[in-house]
């Protein structure tokens, strides 16, 4: 009797069936970034000049997106939306990981600024749309959080208080429903409060871009804006609102 054992190693896994679509659930977030422009918006505000890999920023960024969307972790896993029929779900060209990577590695801090632009932008359209917070009060969390990462090769990651390996970006979002408003990658070295004061800075002058705080025509103002420190590393940023 010949015994029924796999050696797992040796087993071959193949997807090629062209008309089925891994991660289908990605058709709501591809319809929304359709409806909001995210790829025009792109298009318009980066400009990388003649560096590698400088045209359509669009698509690369939302092909960058939708994987994450679809739970991947790297570069390579733009891949994952290259299986089947799912591009054809997607609203937009996928572009191979070598394409995405020799784009991403030509960014420089200037170029992250635009796309700063380009979140800023996107954020006013959706508030404009009806996902904003209307008339009333607006509450923002401002926060530092570890993101860790594995390598000793990327850039301005290193240990930090914690004694994980990774960075330490700045976030701020909408204490209602946890809506990220603005951030901003730091080292994994930095200080708590490193850059906090301009990032708020930054954070008020957007969240007024995107309409809060504006006076509807005809109505009094009555929307309020509120910053909410953890513990005390944002507390002279904060006064500086009051």
């Amino acid at each position: 009797m010949r015994s029924s054992h796999v050696v797992l190693d040796q087993v071959d896994i193949a997807f090629d069936d062209p008309r089925a679509v891994a991660s289908a659930g990605l058709l709501l977030p591809a319809t929304l970034a359709e409806r909001l422009g995210i790829e025009r918006a792109t298009d318009q505000l980066v400009d990388l000049g003649d560096r590698p890999g400088a045209a359509r920023p669009g698509r690369k960024l939302l092909t960058l997106v939708h994987a994450l969307a679809a739970g991947g972790d790297c570069i390579d896993d733009v891949e994952l939306l290259r299986a089947g029929s799912t591009a054809s779900v997607l609203g937009h060209r996928v572009m191979a990981a070598s394409t995405v990577g020799t784009w991403l590695r030509s960014f420089t801090f200037g170029h992250v600024r635009q796309l700063d632009k380009v979140t800023g932008e996107i954020l006013g359209r959706a508030w404009a749309a009806g996902a904003g917070p209307g008339d009333g009060p607006l509450t923002v969390d401002i926060d530092s959080t570890i993101c860790e990462v594995h390598g000793y090769h990327k850039q301005a990651a290193c240990y930090g208080y914690t004694h994980r390996l990774g960075y330490h970006p700045l976030l701020a979002t909408r204490a209602e429903d946890g809506e990220v408003l603005h951030a901003r990658l730091r080292k994994g070295s930095a200080n708590t409060g490193r850059g906090i004061l301009r990032f708020c800075d930054e954070l008020v002058a957007r969240l007024r871009r995107a309409g809060a705080g504006r006076r509807p025509p005809g109505r009094r103002l009555r929307r309020r804006l509120a910053l909410v420190r953890d513990a005390a590393r944002a507390a002279r940023a904060l006064r500086r609102f009051g």
